[in-house]
């Protein structure tokens, strides 16, 4: 209920004729509990709830106010709602989240079994200092987008590649005396236009993409089969984590990935490989129980809506005060 009145301040200012700014700070101050909230004087640097501890946990990093990052331990069986909260702290280095998290007494945090995090070393070091029973799961759509970001890397490399050819044409064709006009092909695109436009069908799969997509693909591919190629190597990775059931078939589909990456000479993708080379046990350990940072990205998601719902964080430690009451 504390929330929710602050979260109307100016909407019910705006109904009342009141300043919603003015009745926020009377809220804050004097009508809610911040003053006395005994985690404050901590607040802006950790904030930990043992209580919250459950088997499955996730570790992820988002930003509160003006880009600064906070790390954030979520209960997975909380989904969103009240004792989602386990932990959250200002930064990502290591040292002193771990310092407060071995605070907790080790019966309760030897409870995880289980935590989804992302490819960053910080956060394995956490997860194994802190919660050392438990499996760590790479969160399979971190890679995916990392292959994804791989493609477009090489799509965006011949768009400039086209914009350039594209001023040279416009310059020739001023020193003829002639009005340029764009080459377009089938589906109405300039080679330019159909650079940037693809953009968004080379994150889908093929099943998912419209008509006008499709239709764009096709041109794409085959104007730029290296594009193709790289597609195809982001489906295939997709496809390992679709189908595969067991670590021993996912382990085998991932050498021969491995080996059309080496084929295809992409040094990007070859980037990618090496990341998942490396990172390779958490990776598999997705196939024990299909868990994904999911949860942690749709709290994530709540956190910017309910930033955005407040016009921002001015006063960290009570936007704090107010997301752990609901969460926490």
């Amino acid at each position: 209920m504390v929330s929710t009145k602050a979260n109307d301040c100016h909407t019910i200012g705006q109904f009342y004729g009141v300043n919603g700014k003015n009745l926020q700070r009377q809220f804050r101050d004097y009508l809610s509990d911040f003053k006395q909230w005994k985690e404050k004087s901590h607040a802006k640097q950790w904030l930990v709830f043992p209580e919250n501890i459950g088997p499955y946990l996730s570790i992820d990093e988002t930003a509160l106010s003006k880009g600064e990052l906070y790390t954030i331990i979520t209960n997975k069986k909380a989904k969103g709602k009240k004792g989602s909260i386990v932990a959250i702290f200002s930064g990502t280095k290591m040292e002193p989240i771990i310092k407060q998290l071995l605070k907790i007494p080790p019966k309760k945090r030897a409870k995880v079994k289980e935590i989804t995090l992302d490819m960053a070393n910080s956060m394995k070091t956490i997860a194994s200092k802190c919660f050392p029973k438990a499996i760590q799961v790479t969160d399979r759509f971190h890679v995916q987008k990392l292959a994804s970001e791989a493609v477009q890397n090489i799509r965006i490399k011949h768009r400039w590649e086209a914009i350039d050819q594209e001023n040279q044409q416009i310059k020739q064709a001023k020193t003829q005396g002639e009005q340029f006009v764009p080459k377009e092909f089938s589906n109405g695109d300039t080679r330019k236009q159909l650079l940037a436009r693809s953009r968004y069908l080379l994150y889908k799969a093929p099943s998912n993409w419209t008509q006008n997509q499709s239709e764009r693909s096709k041109i794409l591919f085959a104007e730029y089969p290296d594009i193709k190629v790289a597609f195809d190597l982001v489906q295939g990775l997709r496809n390992i984590f679709n189908t595969a059931t067991t670590i021993q078939t996912a382990y085998t589909k991932l050498a021969h990935w491995h080996k059309d990456v080496e084929a295809s000479g992409f040094k990007s993708f070859q980037t990618v490989a090496n990341s998942i080379s490396v990172n390779y046990r958490s990776i598999l350990n997705y196939f024990i129980n299909k868990s994904t940072n999911a949860s942690a990205e749709s709290f994530n998601a709540k956190i910017k809506a309910f930033r955005a719902q407040f016009r921002g964080v001015k006063n960290v430690e009570f936007f704090l005060y107010r997301l752990t009451t609901i969460f926490a």
